[in-house]
């Protein structure tokens, strides 16, 4: 199991070098069903991961100038404090709940990635985007990167790429620095209460890193559009089957809900027939 999990490690930093993003989509999974961890080890191990395979990545893209620093950098900054947030807030929530939320976010994700902005085709590319849009932004992508483990990656990439207009080759590189920048402050949150096999960490970190250095001499060689839709088909797979083993544990937390709130709604009625019952003249 350790040679499968090295040779999909080797995926994950194909798909951060190539799209930006979908390196905690992998490694996540990767970690807890291929290695056997915990979620929420799994979860803290991917930040490790993502974060260095993200750092190494960036590099070639800044080299080609397929990075905006002031937005990567900004958006990052306000990022790490929503992922330190959202890492320390983990701790009170169960790992599968934990990637349940993560499922559901990558499959709404990849629907908005896969259809795309209705104006692209008049829409111009921009350089640096404006400051308050990308902190807001930033901290919101930032508390869920820490709070679901992800890298952010899935998220930036649309945020950079729909709503900032960034060219998609900007995009994925801009990401990049996002994502090292929270995924190191998502990790920082979760060192306080989980323990990491760190030996595990860097053997995987090693496979990711030289799946990003040759992933980095394919991007910037895709088509625009192709590479977004495959960005969206790639997370909607992956959200899909993340979610799907999951769908026994989510059926019971259903019956449980419809349960309750059948039960609440039959006392509610009881309580009102009572009360019209006493509140009747003798």
């Amino acid at each position: 199991m350790i040679v499968l999990t090295l040779l999909a490690a080797v995926l994950v930093g194909l798909a951060l070098a190539v799209l930006g993003g979908g390196g905690s989509i992998l490694t996540v999974p990767i970690l807890v069903y291929l290695a056997g961890q915990d979620p929420k080890q799994a979860i803290a191990m991917s930040l490790f991961v993502v974060g260095v395979t993200s750092a190494v990545g960036a590099v070639s893209h800044a080299r080609a100038g397929r990075v905006r620093w002031r937005t990567g950098l900004v958006f990052g900054a306000a990022g790490m404090a929503g992922a330190y947030g959202g890492g320390r807030l983990a701790q009170f929530i169960p790992g599968t709940w934990l990637l349940m939320g993560f499922a559901v976010m990558m499959i709404a994700t990849a629907v908005a990635m896969i259809r795309g902005r209705r104006d692209s085709a008049q829409a111009k590319p921009r350089g640096e985007l404006p400051v308050g849009r990308v902190v807001a932004e930033g901290v919101v992508v930032g508390a869920v990167t820490g709070l679901v483990g992800a890298g952010g990656g899935f998220l930036v990439v649309p945020a950079l790429a729909l709503l900032g207009g960034l060219p998609m080759a900007v995009a994925v590189g801009t990401s990049l620095v996002v994502i090292a920048m929270k995924s190191f402050a998502g990790l920082a949150g979760y060192l306080a209460t989980v323990h990491i096999d760190w030996t595990l960490a860097a053997l995987v970190t090693a496979a990711a890193v030289a799946g990003s250095l040759a992933g980095g001499r394919l991007a910037g060689r895709i088509p625009e559009t192709l590479l977004r839709k495959g960005f969206g088909w790639f997370v909607l797979v992956m959200g899909g089957f993340v979610l799907a083993q999951q769908l026994p544990v989510m059926y019971g937390v259903v019956a449980a809900w419809l349960i309750a709130v059948g039960g609440g709604a039959w006392l509610a009625q009881r309580k009102r027939r009572e009360m019209r019952t006493g509140s009747r003249p003798r």
